[in-house]
C-alpha cells in the first residue's frame, strides 16, 4: 500500500505510498507506511552498486509456482467445489491493525471466507509477538486454504514490523547503494525474519522510478525514499535482487505499484480528486524497472490507483483491462496474482464500494487489498451479486480465485481434498 490509516473511525488505510515525514504516513497493502518511531538507520554498510548478474528481462516472467500444472489443476478442482461466497472471500486481503487483537478479523475469515490479511501499523513487539498473532490468524482458516499474511516491509520509513528479531532495514534508496549481491543477501536475512514471524508475503519492493523535477515533489515514492534511487534499469535490477533474496527465505514478494508512481506529485492515499500521470507510456522509462523486476519472477504485482493519461485515461490502472490483461499479462507475460493497492484510498472514494472489487476483477485483477473494514461487506456483496447475474464475470471470478489458490498451493498453504 502506500500511506497511513485514515478515514472512518481512523481505519481507512493509505493505499499507494504515504507521506510519513510530512503527514505521519504509515502504510499497508501498498500502503507502505506505519513508520517506526525511530528514524531510518543510516546505511554505513552500503557499498557502491555493482554489476552482479540478474535474470534477463527477456526471461519468462510468470512464476514457476504460479504456472505449475499440478498446482493449477488442484486449484481448478478446489474452485469447482466452492460456493460463490467462498470464492469472493478468497479474493480479499483485510487489515489487522497494530495493537488490536486477532479476533478483529475472526468472523471475516470464518464466516466471510476471507483468505488474506495484511498487518498494518507499528507492530513493535518483535518476531515472537507477531508469530503468535500469525498463528492465531492461521487457526481461523480452514486446513485446506490457509491465509496469505502480508506486510509492507520495504525499509526506512516503510517498515511495519520492528522490535527484537527484526532488522532495522535501510530505506530503498540506501539499499540502492548496495551491490545487487549484497542486497540479495540482506533481503534473504529480512525474509527469514518475516518467515519466523509467520508472515509469508512482503508487499515489496517498489519498482517505479522517480522522474519529477525533485524527489520531494513525488509524494508517494520520492519523498519517502521508497525507490532505489537509480535509473529505471538499476531500480529494476535491485528490485530483482530483493525478490530473489526474499524468495530464498521462503517469503513471497509483490512488485508495486504498476505501472509506476514515480511521475506523479500527489498521493492516491489522501487525494480524493484522483491522481493523474501525464507522462508514463507503455514500454517507456517507468516500465523498464518493472520489466527487470518481473524477470525475477515475483509472486504478485500490485496495481497503482493513479490514472495514466497516455495509456488509459478513462480510469485508474487497477481498473484498466488495457493495463492489466492486455499489457501486464498478455505483453509482459505475468500470469501470477495481481493485487490492488488499498481500495480504501481517497483516490477511489467516489466509486461505490460494491463496484470496487467487480471492476478490479473484470480488468484482470485478483487480490483486493482493503484498508477499511466498512468496505469488506459491500465488496463481497458486489462480487457475489455480479457473479450470480453475469456468466462472463463468474468466469473471470473463477480465474482470479484459481490464480490465488495456485499461489497458495505452491506455497504449501492450500491443497485440494
Amino acid at each position: 500500500m502506500s500511506g497511513r490509516m485514515h478515514g472512518t473511525a481512523g481505519r481507512r488505510l493509505a493505499a499507494a505510498c504515504a507521506t510519513i515525514g510530512m503527514l505521519l504516513a504509515t502504510a499497508g497493502c501498498s500502503m507502505p507506511l506505519f513508520p517506526s518511531s525511530e528514524a531510518a538507520p543510516s546505511s554505513s554498510a552500503a557499498k557502491p552498486a555493482g554489476k552482479s548478474a540478474v535474470p534477463s528481462p527477456n526471461a519468462t516472467t510468470s512464476s514457476p509456482r504460479a504456472t505449475s500444472q499440478d498446482a493449477a489443476d488442484q486449484a481448478r478442482s478446489m474452485v469447482a467445489s466452492m460456493s460463490v461466497e467462498e470464492k469472493a472471500g478468497q479474493l480479499l486481503m483485510v487489515p489487522l491493525f497494530a495493537g488490536n487483537p486477532a479476533t478483529d478479523v475472526k468472523s471475516l475469515v470464518q464466516d466471510s471466507h476471507v483468505g488474506s490479511v495484511v498487518l498494518l501499523g507499528n507492530w513493535n513487539g518483535g518476531t515472537t509477538s507477531v508469530a503468535k498473532v500469525s498463528s492465531t490468524l492461521q487457526g481461523y482458516a480452514p486446513d485446506n486454504a490457509k491465509l496469505l499474511i502480508g506486510v509492507d516491509q520495504e525499509g526506512g520509513q516503510v517498515q511495519h514490523l520492528t522490535g527484537n528479531g527484526f532488522s532495522d532495514m535501510p530505506s530503498a534508496v540506501e539499499q540502492g547503494r548496495l551491490s545487487t549481491d549484497a542486497l540479495r543477501s540482506s533481503a534473504a536475512t529480512w525474509g527469514r525474519e518475516l518467515k519466523s514471524a509467520g508472515v509469508n508475503v512482503d508487499l515489496a519492493p517498489v519498482a517505479g522510478t522517480v522522474s519529477t523535477a525533485s524527489r520531494s515533489q513525488n509524494a508517494p515514492i520520492g519523498a519517502l525514499d521508497r525507490d532505489f534511487g537509480l535509473d529505471a534499469a538499476g531500480n529494476g535490477q535491485h528490485a530483482a535482487a530483493f525478490i530473489t533474496g526474499m524468495k530464498s527465505a521462503g517469503v513471497m514478494t509483490t512488485v508495486k505499484h504498476f505501472p509506476g508512481l514515480g511521475a506523479v506529485t500527489g498521493n492516491t492515499d489522501f487525494t480524493d480528486q484522483g491522481i493523474t500521470d501525464t507522462t508514463t507510456k507503455l514500454d517507456g522509462g517507468q516500465i523498464e524497472g518493472f520489466r527487470q523486476a518481473l524477470a525475477a519472477r515475483p509472486d504478485m504485482v500490485m496495481m497503482s490507483l493513479a490514472t495514466y493519461q497516455a495509456i488509459d485515461s478513462s480510469q485508474p490502472a487497477a481498473f484498466s483491462k488495457t493495463i492489466i490483461d492486455d499489457y501486464l499479462r498478455a505483453k509482459l507475460g505475468f500470469q501470477g496474482v495481481v493485487t490492488s493497492d488499498s481500495v480504501s484510498a481517497e483516490a477511489v472514494s467516489s466509486i461505490p464500494a460494491r463496484d470496487l472489487g467487480v471492476r478490479f476483477v473484470a480488468a484482470g485483477g485478483d487480490l483486493i487489498c482493503i484498508g477499511d473494514y466498512e468496505n469488506v461487506g459491500p465488496i463481497i456483496d458486489g462480487l457475489v451479486s455480479k457473479a450470480k447475474s453475469d456468466a462472463a464475470f463468474a468466469q473471470s471470478l473463477d480465474r482470479s480465485v484459481q490464480r490465488v489458490l495456485t499461489l497458495k498451493i505452491n506455497a504449501g498453504l492450500a491443497k485440494s481434498s
